[in-house]
């Protein structure tokens, strides 16, 4: 399953938790520590560039953050990067460099890479996002199946099992989600993928493709 890897997925230089990544195979290996690591990560920022603010937060003092914006522990907002009015973060949150989280938006253990955008009334969950990855307005992560078993990743070449109860979507580098979208558990999209609006995505999404709809996805014309 090489096109669900890390490597494949993922331009580690554009992230903070570069390290987390290190001895891990698929992105989602990586959501039971992304505590710990922000803890251990934290404490190693360089005061001059990141203010420590209340609990286990760090704020890249270049960052904007709105006052009406809710930032728990751990978790640390990196340089550039904007957090607006309402936006609601619950612990366990690494948003890169000029990322932008949103009006109303809402982070639960989740790695957003560099200059990622969910910048409209998005809930991401257990997730990781790579370089770039932008979610419509009105798109989420739905990160707990309704059965609340465990989650599978489903893919043309047989199915992984991921042991986790809780896992949202593992989006690839510049992958673009239309508004509206809900990514079922266990999602996985290639970088540089686009999903059309309204679309209800499981399992696997090619790099490369335009997923119109369940069953109908085309490679992109480049």
């Amino acid at each position: 399953m090489q096109e669900l890897t890390v490597k494949e997925l993922y331009t580690l230089d554009e992230t903070i938790a570069k390290d987390i990544f290190k001895g891990v195979t698929y992105p989602w290996e990586v959501l039971p520590k992304i505590s710990e690591f922000i803890l251990r990560l934290g404490e190693t920022l360089s005061e001059e560039e990141y203010d420590k603010v209340g609990e286990d937060v760090w704020i890249a003092k270049s960052a904007k953050v709105f006052e009406s914006a809710y930032i728990h522990g751990p978790a640390i907002i990196g340089k550039d990067a904007e957090v607006r009015h309402c936006a609601f973060i619950r612990g366990n949150a690494i948003v890169g460099e000029k990322a932008v989280v949103g009006n109303s938006t809402e982070l639960k253990n989740v790695i957003l890479f560099n200059k990622v955008q969910v910048p409209h009334y998005n809930y991401v969950g257990d997730s990781v996002l790579g370089y770039k990855a932008h979610m419509g307005a009105g798109s989420i992560t739905s990160n707990v199946k309704s059965d609340k078993k465990l989650v599978v990743v489903k893919t043309p070449k047989g199915n992984i099992e991921t042991g986790m109860k809780k896992f949202g979507a593992m989006l690839g580098d510049e992958v673009e989600v239309g508004c509206g979208t809900v990514l079922n558990p266990g999602s996985v999209v290639g970088s540089r993928t686009n999903i059309y609006p309204l679309s209800c995505v499981r399992g696997y999404v090619p790099a490369g493709s335009i997923y119109k709809k369940q069953g109908e996805v085309v490679e992109k014309m480049e």
